[in-house]
Formats: structure tokens, sequence, C-alpha cells
């Protein structure tokens, strides 16, 4: 596999360096595109390309050739592709004052520009970074190994450069197309807040922000959960279009949201973010690029494209503020141990998947379990079950409901 993607990556530096005969622009060639570039960027090669390590450098290397083969151009600091950024990681959170243990880590964005001298741009985006070997947010148990990240988030880094393809042709000259793949996301959303207080295009210009984050698992249900559709008027109107009918969609109107589309509403910026769910991977080494729903990502870009081209000469979409709930969710000091089910759109919250020795685990809840009661507190969607883990300690012990199979269940939970 090392020797493919040395060849591979080798073929991509002579194309750029050459004057190029430009594809047929085809479904069959983008299926092809987007299959490279995630197993590329998913690679052993790429050792889950945590910030700050040589994995990520790697990553940024090939995302920025790939803009430039593109006919990106550079949209980073000065006249390149990339945008540093340092982060200090503090050897003791509570001191005062700098001390010689404390980590400084240096993350790189890499943007690149279709600059149509437009008055306003559309910021396209995706995180590429991941963890690395899995020291921190690994929900693997074993020794470290490396975390792949094929569906998080380089389907959303390949979804991001084939939009980008896609309107490097489409002649339009309404908008500016700002394309920025993220790094420290996997941190706390580094690199994506570190761009919006140090943009490199006047933030009261930019339009609107859709980000991707997880589009390479789309089920057969279709399944697609849209999340800041409450952050403009205009998003009711432009989802409604053709492309986006086949999916089953599940809408969030908050524009905050754990992934980089928040830095952007918090600048009052209307956003977009397409997911299609957690699965039983996340987080793990087994996040592989054969896995993938090659297919389901070039519907989802398709339908994404068709956004964007529909917001093309209608001027500056009207940000509007949405009641983000997640702000209100006290702090809890329990989990359960579980991966919900995001796309459910029942009552109560569904399991996706249980972590060994956790307490879900040892009450021997299941996937697809749906949770209906925890203690006193009824269960009807993900911001009660948040509320009620910050209801309860550890060490207690409650009652919890749950429907399996159509029948509703009472065991006991010990956190």
């Amino acid at each position: 596999m090392r020797h493919t993607i040395i060849l591979l990556l080798s073929f991509i530096f002579i194309s750029v360096g050459c004057k190029t005969t430009k594809p047929n622009i085809s479904k069959t060639y983008f299926t092809e595109t987007v299959k490279r570039d995630i197993e590329i960027l998913s690679s052993d090669d790429m050792e889950g390309r945590e910030t700050g390590t040589r994995g990520e450098k790697k990553a940024a290397a090939y995302i920025s050739t790939r803009m430039k083969q593109i006919g990106l151009l550079p949209g980073g600091t000065g006249d390149g592709y990339i945008q540093t950024f340092n982060k200090v990681i503090k050897s003791n959170p509570h001191a005062d004052k700098p001390s010689p243990d404390d980590e400084k880590v240096t993350g790189m964005n890499i943007l690149g520009l279709i600059n149509n001298k437009a008055d306003y741009t559309a910021v396209i985006g995706a995180h590429y970074d991941h963890l690395g070997y899995g020291k921190e947010g690994s929900l693997y148990v074993g020794e470290p190994a490396i975390h792949n990240g094929a569906d998080d988030n380089a389907s959303g880094v390949a979804g991001m450069l084939r939009i980008a393809e896609k309107l490097a042709t489409s002649g339009d000259t309404t908008l500016n197309y700002l394309f920025i793949a993220f790094s420290g996301e996997e941190k706390g959303l580094w690199g994506s807040n570190y761009f919006t207080k140090h943009p490199t295009v006047p933030l009261e210009q930019v339009n609107y922000m859709i980000n991707m984050d997880m589009i390479g698992r789309l089920n057969a249900d279709r399944q697609l959960a849209i999340y800041g559709t409450g952050t403009t008027p205009s998003w009711n109107r432009i989802l409604e279009i053709e492309s986006g009918k086949s999916f089953k969609v599940k809408e969030e109107k908050s524009g905050v949201g754990p992934t980089d589309h928040t830095s952007f509403y918090l600048e009052d910026i209307p956003v977009l973010q397409f997911f299609t769910g957690q699965h039983e991977d996340y987080h793990k080494p087994s996040d592989d690029a054969h896995l993938i729903n090659y297919k389901g990502i070039i519907d989802i870009t398709d339908y994404i494209y068709d956004i964007i081209i529909y917001t093309q000469g209608r001027g500056k979409l009207t940000f509007q503020k949405t009641r983000d709930e997640s702000t209100e969710v006290p702090d809890f000091k329990v989990t359960l141990g579980v991966i919900p089910d995001y796309l459910f759109n029942g009552k109560g919250m569904r399991i996706d998947g249980v972590k060994d020795n956790r307490p879900a685990f040892n009450a021997n809840l299941k996937k697809g379990d749906i949770i209906t009661k925890m203690g006193e507190i009824e269960i009807v969607d993900m911001m009660t079950y948040m509320k009620a883990l910050g209801a309860h300690e550890k060490g207690q012990t409650i009652d919890i409901v749950i429907i399996r199979d159509g029948k509703k269940d009472t065991r006991k939970l010990t956190f």
C-alpha cells in the first residue's frame, strides 16, 4: 500500500507541473477522484493526520497540491495555500504563567480560492485532521494504532475538492469561493476558530459557510443530517431543490454543533453542515477507505453543488440567530458509554453503538435500543437525554426505560 501511495502522489505532482488535457468531467471521473483522495488521505502513510505531526504536514502538502491541480488560487497567508496557527497546551491548566513543560502545537489550514471579483464569498470547508495514533479522543480499546479517519474526515475533504473542481468550470461570476481544509477540529475547532479571528477575506464579505464532516457512510435509507437550517430564512427555500428529494433529511436549525461551522455561525454568518451519521468505526482504527459509500458522496456533493448554484446571483443571505440549545445543557459528570443515533427522528434517544465495560454495556443495553426514560426524566430527544445526564452522579443507580424490538423494558443502570 505504501508504494501505491508514493506512486499516486508522484503522479499528482507530475500532473501539476505539466500542461495536461483536462479530463472529461463525468461522474465516473469524479468517483475515481474522490476514491483516490480518500484512499491517500486515510492511508497509513498519513499516520492519522493529527494536528502538529508529520502526518498532518503530509496531508497538508497533498491537499495543497490538489487545490493547485484543480486551478484554485492560493488563499492562505502571503502568497501560499497555508495558514499556520499555534496553540499552547498548558502542562497545568490552572497555572497563570507559562511553564517549560507547556507544549506548543503548530497546525495548518489549507485555503484555495476561486476569485470571480464578486462582492461576496462563499466558504466551503471540511476538517482534514484526525486522531493520529489515538492517544486522545479514541474510542478504541487496545495498543496505540493509526486512526486513518476515512469517514472522519477524509470523506469531507474529498467532497470539498470535488465541489471545487465543479465550481472551477461553472463560469459563475456572482460569488467568489474560498475552500478551506481545517486542522485542529478534533482538538476543539482550533483551525476554524483561528481563521475567523484571522480571516484571509473580510468576514463581512462572507455570504455563507457550508461544512462537510463525515459524509462517507450514507446508509441504505439515504439518511442525511443537515445542521444550521435556521441560520438564514433562505435555506428553507433553497434546500427544497430537486436533487435533495432523494434523501431522507433530518434538519437541525441550530447553528451550533461540534464541528467547524460553529466558528462561522458565532460570527453571524449563515451556515450549513452535512453529516451521514456516526457508526461503530467512529474514532477507531477501523474507519478505513474500503467502508466508504462513494456513490453516496457523489450524490451528497451533487446536492450541495446545486444548493451553491441556487445561491448565485441572489445577493447576500440574511443571517438569523437560532435557539442554540447546546448552550442550555448543564455540565454532566457521567456518561452511558453509548454512541447516539443522531439521524433518529422518533421519540427518545436511539443507541447506535455501545462501548465495552461502560454503564450501558453493564446494563446490557444494545445497538438499536431506544431510551425513553432515565430515572425520573422522560427522554424525548437528544437534548433531554443530555439534560438527564446532567442530573445524575457517578456511582448512582437508576431505572432506565428502553424500547427494544417494539417492547418496553426497564433495567437498572449504575453510573
